[in-house]
C-alpha cells in the first residue's frame, strides 16, 4: 500500500479525502441532497484539508514534535485524559490563569468558530438538511435518517436556523476584545505584526459581518442584494479556509495536540524529577530532560558546558544566570538568591 504513494503525506491525504467522499455519498443519500449553492464552501474545505495535512506533516516530522506524538499517543488512555481534554479544549482553563479578559476573548472566538464549523460542514457535505411537512413541522435529517421533527415557529427551529447568527455575534465579540487588547497592551504592541496578528482577526470579522448581512437582507430588505452579498461572504470564507493552515489561526485545529503534551509531562513527571545541576530543584522529569538532550543532538546542537553539565540540565532561573556568567565572567549561576519573578504566573 505504501508503494502506491509518493509519500506519507500523499497517502494520508488520499485516505482522508476518500473517507470524506464516502461520508458525503452516504450522508447525502447518494448525492441527492447536495446543495450546489454551497459548492464553493466544499471546494474551499478540500483545499483547507490539503493545507492542514501539509502543515501537520511538516510539523510532525520535526524531532521534538515526533517525540511528543509518539509518546503522547501511547499515553492517551490515561485516567486524566478526559479532564485534560476538557480543560484544554472545552473550558480553556489554562487561559483563565492569564486573566478573565483573555479567557472570555478565547471562549468567544474559539467556541464561535467551532460551533460555526459544526453547523456549516454538515450542511455543505449534505450530512444534514431539513424537509418541511404540510403540518407546519420541519424534519431534521442527518446522514439520511430522520432525526427529529421540530415545530416551524418553535424555539428549536429558531436556534437551528439562527445558529450561525449567534456564533457570528460570538466571533465579533471575541474579535473586538482581541483588537482592543492588541491596540492597548504594550507587550502585544511590541510583538505583533499586521499580517500575522491582525489579518486573521479582520478575516473572521468580515466573515461574521457579511453573514449577518445576509440575514439582514432577507428579513428587512426582502432579499435585495442577496446574490451579491452571498458571493462576497462565500469568497471570504473560502479565502480564510485556504489561509487558515498557514497563519496564526492554525493553532485552532492544532490545539488537540496539547493534550498529548500534557499527558507526556504529567506521566513522566510522576515517575522521577530531574534535579537542577546548580540549585538542586526538580524542574522537569528525567525522561523529558533526556529527550531534550537527545533532540538537540539530532539537530547537531551541543550545549555541553565546561563545568561538566548540559545546559538542558539547569532550571530556567539557573540557566539565565549561567548565561549571564558567560558574559560577565562571574559565576552568577552559583548565587543562591532567587529571581524576584521566579514564581510569577502568566
Amino acid at each position: 500500500m505504501d508503494r502506491a504513494f509518493a509519500s506519507k503525506f500523499a497517502k494520508m491525504m488520499f485516505l482522508t479525502i476518500s473517507g470524506l467522499f464516502i461520508l458525503m455519498f452516504i450522508g447525502s443519500r447518494f448525492f441527492t441532497h447536495i446543495d450546489m449553492a454551497l459548492y464553493g464552501y466544499m471546494v474551499g474545505t478540500f483545499v483547507f484539508i490539503a493545507g492542514f495535512f501539509y502543515r501537520f506533516i511538516a510539523w510532525a516530522e520535526r524531532p521534538p514534535a515526533k517525540l511528543i506524538l509518539t509518546k503522547g499517543l501511547k499515553l492517551l488512555l490515561r485516567r486524566s485524559t478526559p479532564q485534560t481534554t476538557a480543560e484544554h479544549l472545552v473550558t480553556y482553563q489554562f487561559i483563565w490563569h492569564r486573566g478573565w479578559y483573555r479567557w472570555t476573548q478565547h471562549v468567544l472566538l474559539g467556541w464561535g468558530c467551532i460551533l460555526s464549523a459544526l453547523v456549516t460542514f454538515p450542511l455543505v457535505f449534505g450530512w444534514m438538511y431539513f424537509t418541511m411537512d404540510e403540518n407546519g413541522y420541519y424534519t431534521v435529517v442527518g446522514f439520511g435518517l430522520d432525526l427529529m421533527k421540530i415545530q416551524a415557529d418553535g424555539i428549536l427551529a429558531f436556534l437551528f436556523f439562527n445558529a450561525l447568527n449567534i456564533t457570528a455575534f460570538m466571533v465579533i465579540g471575541g474579535v473586538c476584545m482581541a483588537l482592543y487588547r492588541r491596540l492597548k497592551d504594550m507587550q502585544a504592541r511590541a510583538e505583533q505584526s499586521f499580517v500575522y496578528d491582525f489579518l486573521p482577526l479582520y478575516l473572521l470579522l468580515f466573515i461574521s459581518l457579511t453573514g449577518l448581512l445576509l440575514t439582514f437582507n432577507n428579513i428587512f430588505l426582502h432579499g435585495f442584494g442577496h446574490p451579491v452579498v452571498t458571493v462576497i461572504h462565500q469568497w471570504s470564507v473560502i479565502i480564510t479556509l485556504i489561509y487558515l493552515p498557514f497563519g496564526k489561526l492554525a493553532h485552532i485545529p492544532f490545539r488537540p495536540m496539547s493534550v498529548l503534551a500534557r499527558n507526556y509531562r504529567e506521566h513522566y513527571g510522576e515517575q522521577a524529577m530531574k534535579a537542577c545541576k546548580v540549585c538542586g530543584t526538580g524542574f522537569v522529569s528525567e525522561e523529558q530532560s533526556k529527550d531534550v538532550i537527545a533532540v538537540l543532538k539530532q539537530n547537531d546542537i551541543e550545549f555541553q558546558m565546561k563545568e561538566g553539565f548540559h545546559l538542558a540540565e539547569l532550571c530556567l532561573p539557573c540557566r539565565r544566570k549561567y548565561r549571564m556568567s558567560r558574559f560577565a565572567g562571574v559565576a552568577t549561576h552559583q548565587v543562591k538568591v532567587k529571581e524576584a519573578n521566579q514564581n510569577a504566573k502568566g
